[in-house]
């Protein structure tokens, strides 16, 4: 059966707490995505019951709601419909949702901003990059062919500039222009500068003497933070500057004192001062893997899901990237990996377990999801929601991640590394190609999902089905039959739709009703605002403004206007209570009208009856009887 969209937009608006506490809305390829003034409103628990709703979670301020590929789009058009709101984007819906945020949460979430639109291109070059690597183990001839080295070329080639991709990545998310950014990203790691990774073993450090000061001649290969936050000066100076400088001369001095600013004090204060605070942030990393033999490693594959609750797991990248850098190896991926399809395993738990076809038609697709490192799905609209699965996905993912700390990889030339990947932003098995010891991550894999799935298979158990209350029968609107006719002919006859006055048509206010260009009929001088149906018959169309209405019966073609000119009013005043196709029965409620605010307007409000037909049927006589 077909979802009734109109139904469902407004059961949603419903338990959300009145228009006033929804600040935006929007929707995505399968979730509506709306910023509530205040969560305390919502009815939760009502609102995952609509018929519609697959699930729904609350991420970074957003209330998202799982509703489906190509039903959302309709939904959201009724909900637009039903709250009189105006459709925004996604990028308006997390611009209102970022500004309630408290000020750490927001200085957490930039790095996933910054990340996150270049993952693509990192997640390629490192799957490449694993491939590429992998072969000699198996085909030692391949790695002295040219074609290695061409592929080898390509998979690097984003880790080796990484600080451009930063940089203007980071312009877009600060405001800057990207230009710019790109430029300062470049400068970082310019061929004339000491390549850093060749720091360690060169004889002398070349350096500038610039006021006095001396500067190191040394790139930022393989750094992340001092990259963002030298973007994060240059376009806060950049848009000073814009506010600042005449716009005659905008153009030329905004960007040159704006480069050569953000230049030297990069090269000067954030640089230097950061590249160290960045080194002690990978090396408290790895220090916490492997702390207490494997302890720490354990504690993040528990609490690696609640960042992702809170919106904020794609600050790891800044760690991973940085690994990457440093050593070629990304020991923090199989923790991640540990964490995610654990959840998977929670996820398929569930869907396998529970009897609901509802809650069952959500886990299984988001539990494949997670299994490729996707888990929004399976957190939000299954574990999270049942809380004991996703307590047993917590453990399933402390479980894996202490298995990893006893886990070694090798390197292309089979030398023995630390268990890692080759990338970052990918999990799960699309990261089985990135991973430098794939049997063991598959054991891995194995290890933290069965621990999760068995967990929540014991402890899990689902609701039984809640009792709806006994409610009364609801009782038919009583239907008063109109007893007056006020047109008539050999097809049958045209009762009064409306209480009032009946005057002839050449009497009403407007030359093309009188004249009877559209049919002959009637006019209604009505005493309240109801119109109802004049006849046993088939509602033809309900005009989109709600003022007009048409019907059928017999080969009796009628047409019922409110007021003249009152198209105008854009439905302002009228409301429907019947649509196209829709069989009415005479005396049954077809539309309402507030002629208060019609005559406000500056326009009549005369019930206009005609036959738009009237000359192909025979013996029409209008007039009260």
């Amino acid at each position: 059966m077909a979802l009734d969209y109109r139904k469902c937009a407004e059961e949603i608006f419903s338990h959300l707490g009145g228009r006033e506490n929804i600040i935006s809305a929007a929707h995505c390829a399968t979730r509506l995505r709306l910023v509530i003034a205040d969560n305390s409103k919502l009815d939760k628990e009502a609102l995952e019951n609509v018929e519609g709703v697959k699930g729904m979670f609350d991420s970074n301020g957003q209330l998202q709601l799982i509703i489906g590929t190509g039903t959302v789009n309709k939904v959201y058009d009724e909900f637009l419909a039903v709250t009189g709101m105006t459709a925004a984007t996604k990028d308006d819906v997390k611009a209102a949702a970022a500004s309630k945020m408290p000020v750490w949460k927001k200085i957490l979430k930039t790095p996933g901003d910054v990340f996150v639109p270049i993952l693509p291109a990192i997640v390629a070059s490192g799957l490449m990059m694993g491939i590429v690597e992998a072969i000699p183990k198996f085909a030692p001839a391949f790695g002295k062919t040219d074609l290695f080295s061409f592929l080898d070329l390509v998979a690097n080639t984003a880790f080796a500039l990484l600080p451009v991709l930063v940089a203007i990545s980071s312009a877009r998310v600060f405001g800057g222009n990207i230009f710019l950014g790109a430029v300062i990203g470049l400068m970082m790691v310019h061929p004339a500068l000491l390549n850093a990774w060749n720091v360690g073993t060169a004889e002398t450090i070349p350096t500038w003497s610039i006021f006095f000061y001396p500067i190191q001649q040394v790139g930022y290969q393989g750094h992340v933070i001092p990259v963002i936050l030298a973007v994060l000066l240059m376009s806060t100076l950049e848009k000073w500057l814009h506010k600042h400088v005449p716009e005659m001369i905008d153009l030329f001095v905004t960007p040159l004192v704006t480069v050569v600013v953000t230049a030297y004090l990069t090269f000067t204060v954030i640089g230097p001062v950061f590249s160290v605070v960045e080194n002690w942030v990978l090396a408290g990393a790895k220090w916490l893997i492997t702390v207490g033999y494997g302890a720490g490693a354990a504690i993040m594959g528990a609490i690696y899901p609640l960042t992702v609750v809170m919106g904020l797991h794609h600050m790891y990248n800044v760690i991973e990237a940085g690994m990457i850098s440093s050593t070629g190896v990304n020991t923090w991926m199989p923790i991640a990996t540990a964490a995610n399809i654990a959840q998977f395993g929670a996820c398929l738990a569930v869907a396998l377990k529970c009897r609901s076809q509802k809650t069952k038609s959500v886990a299984l697709p988001s539990s494949l999801s997670a299994s490729l490192g996707i888990t929004e799905p399976a957190i939000f609209g299954i574990n999270f929601r049942y809380m004991k699965p996703f307590v047993a996905g917590m453990i399933g993912g402390a479980v894996g991640a202490l298995f990893s700390t006893f886990i070694k990889g090798t390197d292309m030339s089979g030398n023995v590394v630390a268990f890692g990947a080759t990338t970052y932003g990918v999990t799960g098995i699309p990261g089985i190609p990135a991973i430098n010891n794939i049997p063991m991550y598959l054991l891995l894999m194995l290890i933290s999902a069965g621990t999760a799935f068995v967990i929540t298979w014991f402890i899990w158990k689902e609701d039984a089905p809640k009792k709806a209350a006994a409610q009364p029968e609801p009782q038919p609107e009583a239907i008063e039959v109109p007893t007056v006719s006020v047109i008539r002919c050999a097809a049958g006859t045209v009762l009064q739709p409306a209480k009032g006055e009946v005057i002839a048509r050449e009497d009403i206010p407007d030359d093309t009703f009188a004249q009877g260009i559209l049919g002959d009929g009637v006019g209604v001088r009505p005493v309240d605002g109801t119109v109802v149906a004049p006849f046993d018959g088939t509602v033809t169309s309900v005009f989109d403004t709600k003022h007009a209405i048409t019907l059928e019966k017999d080969g009796m073609e009628l047409l019922i206007h409110v007021g003249v000119n009152t198209v105008n009013m854009a439905g302002d005043g009228f409301e429907a209570y019947v649509k196209d196709g829709d069989e009415v029965k005479a005396g049954q409620k077809l539309l309402t009208f507030d002629s208060a605010k019609i005559k406000a307007a500056g326009y009549d409000d005369t019930v206009v009856v005609l036959l738009t037909n009237s000359d192909d049927l025979e013996g029409v006589g209008c007039g009260a009887k």
